[in-house]
């Protein structure tokens, strides 16, 4: 799963929580991947697909560890796009009890409620 989490650890917690599958089936921290495999990974953005190209026997830099598997998720309408960025946008912050929005906050969404 290269360059699909930060960390091997942080790996084996999303196959141990049931974020990933492998082939259908759930994931496991010690199951063996192979060329032509798809895994379906659920990250924050939302769940995506990847298909395995090929495999590494050692450790290589991020930029060509991409080459080694596709990513099969169809790509997110861009109205669906807008949706989550005006849901973005419109959520109260979460930061800190009794936090202020900032001025440029306050405008944006006052010019996005219609006042």
């Amino acid at each position: 799963m290269a360059c699909l989490f930060p960390t091997r650890s942080q790996a084996a917690a999303a196959c141990k929580g049931g974020k990933v599958a492998l082939n259908g089936t759930r994931g496991r921290p010690s199951r063996e991947v192979r060329v032509g495999d798809r895994l379906e990974v659920t990250l924050p953005g939302g769940r995506r697909t990847f298909l395995v190209k090929a495999l590494s026997d050692h450790h290589i830099p991020k930029k060509d560890a991409r080459e080694l598997y596709e990513e099969t998720t169809p790509p997110v309408p861009p109205e669906v796009q807008e949706a989550r960025r005006l849901e973005r946008l419109l959520a109260p912050r979460q930061d800190a009890p009794g936090s202020r929005l900032s001025h440029r906050e306050r405008r944006e969404r006052q010019r996005l409620r219609g006042f």
